[in-house]
């Protein structure tokens, strides 16, 4: 690779042999207005440099903006679920765009994130009103962090300027908020004569994600057996129901089902046939166990209000819908159900993880596990001869 400075009036530049065109004839790049030799010189030194580990990067006009919209985002699409996807738009579009789209992708740097992420503590949107949480806010640098190693290995930007950043640290963890047996009870109660009784019921007693209950097509469910599969989801996709494939490969599971499930089960079948009769040809056949009168697909989001309209007319404790997820989960390990089998349930990647979200309930299950192992040693107490001997003192 050859290159050299020269002056061109008042100023230096350098030309540099980049390789071969896509016809393999000889490429050159020339760049001025360096004002003394010395600069252009340590110019052309990094531009070698750059070029000897093949990370040399051709200059351009593209924007961010021009970046994620016209060759990021739509990479995405196969790569990413709907969701995720629809997700990485809105929090670009509404919280990075506004305020760094029309920077040069390649004059991006790490003061320019700082910056941002700093505005976005203090102020929030683009409307201004109000500051982002520093989860929300490290959201947004996990997006535009992924976005920038794309760039970097499709050669349009040297480097990963996210990775120079500084986002906030990680807020801790919101508080797992769970009901007691008797308020589930209470809860189901109130429940019981809505349209989707049985909705309620199954995602009370398996913890079954929101979108893997909504999801769920006869097809996937075995009476007989008393178990459903776990195939699809139903998401929120810009603010229309949409299937999906399930959050991740551990999702994608089998739940036992018990006796007080299975029997509203069957009853919705009834009632959802009942349904299918009275609509006749308006009646729209997608084969979801949980359908609106006319067999369309149930709005998530509206499933979401409606709980949390009968939290409230029922005086209970208000707590999100997946928190029956995390109150179904609660439960089991408080009744001394294996974590293994608690983790397998919920569909969680690992038996850690489950202990770590639900680790508020360990330290009674450490004690209920002390007693029985004491109790096994110690209500049979041998002194080795086959003979009960003097038991261990007590220690007050």
């Amino acid at each position: 690779m050859k290159g050299r400075v020269l002056k061109r009036g008042s100023t230096w530049s350098y030309t540099v042999d980049v390789g071969a065109d896509s016809q393999t004839r000889r490429k050159q790049v020339m760049k001025g207005g360096f004002t003394t030799k010395r600069e252009a010189e340590r110019a052309l030194r990094d531009v070698l440099h750059s070029l000897d580990r093949q990370r040399y990067v051709e200059r351009h006009s593209l924007t961010l903006a021009e970046f994620i919209r016209q060759e990021w985002l739509p990479a995405m699409h196969g790569q990413l679920r709907d969701s995720t996807l629809a997700g990485y738009r809105h929090e670009l579009e509404n919280n990075v765009l506004p305020r760094l789209g029309d920077l040069p992708l390649q004059q991006l740097n790490a003061v320019h994130l700082n910056k941002l992420y700093g505005w976005l503590l203090a102020s929030g949107r683009k409307n201004g009103k109000g500051g982002l949480a520093p989860r929300t806010v490290r959201y947004a640098h996990t997006i535009l962090r992924k976005a920038l190693a794309d760039g970097v290995r499709w050669g349009l930007i040297e480097r990963n300027v996210a990775d120079l950043a500084d986002p906030p640290r990680h807020s801790p963890e919101p508080k797992v908020q769970t009901w007691t047996p008797a308020q589930l009870r209470r809860f189901l109660d109130h429940v019981r004569g809505d349209r989707l009784y049985a909705a309620w019921l199954l995602s009370a007693t398996t913890g079954m994600r929101r979108g893997e209950v909504l999801g769920i097509r006869w097809s996937d469910v075995d009476l007989d057996g008393g178990r459903v599969a776990v195939r699809q989801t139903l998401v929120m996709v810009e603010g229309r129901p949409r299937l999906s494939t399930p959050k991740t490969r551990r999702s994608r599971r089998t739940v036992d089902l018990d006796s007080h499930t299975i029997a509203a089960l069957h009853l919705w079948r009834g009632k959802q046939g009942a349904e299918r009769v009275e609509w006749g040809s308006a009646w729209q056949g997608t084969g979801l166990v949980f359908t609106r009168e006319d067999g369309t697909p149930v709005n998530p989001d509206g499933w979401s209000g409606t709980f949390e309209r009968h939290v409230r007319r029922a005086g209970l404790p208000v707590i999100r819908l997946h928190d029956l997820r995390h109150t179904h989960a609660t439960l089991l390990l408080s009744a001394g159900v294996n974590p293994k089998i608690t983790s397998e349930r919920l569909g969680h990647h690992s038996t850690a993880f489950t202990l770590d979200v639900y680790s508020h309930v360990v330290p009674g299950m450490q004690q209920q596990a002390a007693e029985r192992v004491a109790g096994l040693v110690f209500e049979s107490w041998d002194d080795g001869d086959g003979e009960s001997g003097q038991r261990p003192p007590s220690i007050s």
